[in-house]
């Protein structure tokens, strides 16, 4: 079985997860979107999988998007997205906010009919390793 540590931007919550993803979305969709402010949510799932919290559990936050099945947990201090239970026993989490690497690669693309229109072409435009 994987165990997988995690933490926020600001440090106030920490978080543990024993167990596999079973998949690895880069989702387009326009609530991932505007939560993240960026041109897709990079999102790991599993259905078996637990999760811990080891420090912060009051400063996390869940948002759930009436009518939706679109949930969001968060730091409240920092605002940085972590882990949270979904439907059906599901739990995503926010492929950036871990500490230790996982090998798996992005399973597919979802919500593409909703890609961002400046998102075409990115790989022909220049890239610096640091801020230029």
């Amino acid at each position: 079985m994987n165990s997988h540590e995690g933490s926020c931007l600001c440090g106030a919550v920490a978080f543990e997860i024993q167990g596999d993803f079973n998949s690895f979305y880069l989702c387009h969709c326009k609530h991932c979107q505007k939560d993240t402010g960026a041109a897709f949510a990079a999102n790991l799932f599993s259905q078996s999988a637990t999760l811990t919290w080891l420090s912060g559990v009051n400063e996390v936050t869940t948002f759930v998007l009436k009518n939706t099945r679109h949930h969001k947990s968060f730091c409240k201090t920092c605002g940085s997205a972590l882990p949270s239970a979904q439907p059906n026993n599901m739990l995503a989490v926010p492929a950036g906010c871990l500490d230790t690497k996982h090998p798996m690669k992005p399973t597919a693309h979802i919500f593409c009919a909703s890609k961002a229109a400046w998102e075409e072409c990115l790989e022909t435009i220049t890239e610096f390793e640091r801020l230029p």
